[in-house]
């Protein structure tokens, strides 16, 4: 398993300059009738340029990062990479310095939901991701973000316990817990959210008398309830790692999840310089599946192959390199 980092930025930069060819070299010179090459392709932005990735530290986040960037050097750009530990150490500067995100549905328009409307806000609930985007429009709209095409590959919070927790507590699913003192390790903005503490506290009704902010799916947060330090971990329900450890995902029977097809989230001022961006990264979004997504946590996480090396061969493998 990875060890969980602290918060750090990762520094790829790969310039290409793209060639173009001046459109009056191929005019042959013996025709006076040729109309003159028109101007209007200059106006056009070219692709490429400095642009500035965010996203979250956890095995997942990290391989759809560095496919985003290594999609995104191939297509002409300069990428710094900055990867944190929670979704609100860059939602600060996003989109006033932060032009990419690789994102979730529902945590990005929950989060905006949340910061325009108070933490009290009603949560968007809807559990298809391109419904939701649609739902949360106005706040995308407001806050100056674009999201492109939704992939079909989605990857919910999920919570766990040890087997043998769940063998002799007769705990299957998350409403097994109610009435029940459990501590939770988890994501250092776990506390109060909806879709995290806040949900198990007020929906599924469990005394979680202790929030351990010791990271997403992280060896941490692992370690913590294999340890007996905490009762209940989050992770995601793309973990492959889970069956080795001896933990198992509680089943979230009341559904307090919204959809979390992955997507990617863009300063929409940048996006109007460069449309580009999604004949880049649309095709990707088709590409990935819950399947296949899986598959590739499990080559980070279990098998401990490269991010960058487990990204390259994907997209090298589906043709987008």
């Amino acid at each position: 398993m990875l060890v969980r980092r602290q918060l750090a930025a990762v520094l790829s930069v790969s310039t290409l300059f793209l060639a173009t060819a001046c459109a009056g070299d191929d005019l042959s010179s013996d025709s006076a009738d040729d109309p003159a090459p028109s101007s209007d392709s200059s106006d056009a932005p070219a692709g490429g340029g400095e642009l500035t990735l965010a996203g979250q530290n956890f095995p997942e986040a990290t391989l759809v990062a560095s496919m985003y960037e290594q999609l995104l050097e191939d297509a002409g750009y300069t990428v710094d990479v900055k990867l944190v530990d929670a979704r609100d150490a860059y939602m600060s500067t996003f989109p006033a310095s932060v032009d990419v995100v690789p994102e979730y549905v529902g945590g990005i328009v929950n989060f905006l939901n949340s910061r325009e409307n108070g933490a009290e806000a009603e949560p968007f609930e809807a559990g298809d991701g391109d419904q939701l985007a649609s739902d949360g429009q106005a706040l995308l709209d407001g806050a100056g973000i674009s999201l492109l095409d939704v992939s079909p590959a989605t990857d919910t919070n999920a919570f766990f316990v040890t087997q043998e927790y769940s063998d002799e507590n007769g705990v299957t699913k998350l409403s097994d817990l109610k009435g029940k003192s459990v501590k939770l390790a988890a994501a250092p903005d776990c506390e109060g959210r909806l879709d995290c503490e806040g949900g198990l506290s007020e929906q599924y009704g469990i005394d979680v008398t202790d929030s351990l902010p010791l990271g997403y799916a992280s060896d941490q947060t692992y370690q913590s309830v294999l340890d007996g330090e905490s009762e209940l971990g989050e992770t995601s329900t793309t973990d492959g790692t889970l069956e080795e450890q001896g933990l198992v995902v509680l089943e979230d029977d009341l559904q307090i999840q919204p959809a979390q097809n992955l997507v990617p989230a863009v300063s929409t001022a940048f996006l109007d310089e460069h449309p580009d961006l999604a004949d880049v990264l649309n095709p990707l979004m088709a590409a990935l599946t819950t399947e296949n997504l899986t598959e590739l946590n499990g080559r980070v996480a279990v098998d401990r192959e490269l991010p960058e090396d487990v990204a390259a061969d994907f997209l090298t493998a589906a043709g987008l390199l």
